[in-house]
């Protein structure tokens, strides 16, 4: 994975750890400020539809009623998952389990 700073040189993630707490909630805001201009739009469109299309502008308006609730859900999703990574573990070998033997009795047996 590779990922580049502001006004710096390319860093490459070479560990398993999850991203900064701080580059998890800028990612988080970014997302809810996204969504909410795309909301605001779509209310604007509603206003300036609403006498000119108003089959576009009922649309526009249940994307602008239904855009908040799904941007709190996104922004809210929570943290990253821990990417898997190859274990070096390596486990002992299996050793086989013991028949059941021979629970007769044979003529050596007496």
């Amino acid at each position: 994975m590779q990922r580049t700073k502001r006004n710096g040189p390319e860093v490459f993630r070479i560990t398993g750890a999850r991203m900064g707490l701080a580059d998890d909630v800028r990612g988080r805001q970014r997302r809810y400020v996204i969504s909410m201009g795309i909301r605001t739009l779509s209310v604007v469109a509603t206003v300036v539809l609403w006498n000119v299309e108003r089959h576009v502008a009922m649309v526009t308006l249940a994307a602008g009623l239904l855009l908040p609730y799904i941007a709190v859900v996104i922004a809210n999703a929570g943290r990253e998952s821990t990417p898997s990574l190859p274990s070096h573990f390596v486990p002992a070998p299996v050793r086989p389990a013991l028949d059941p033997g021979n629970l007769s009795k044979s003529s050596d047996q007496s």
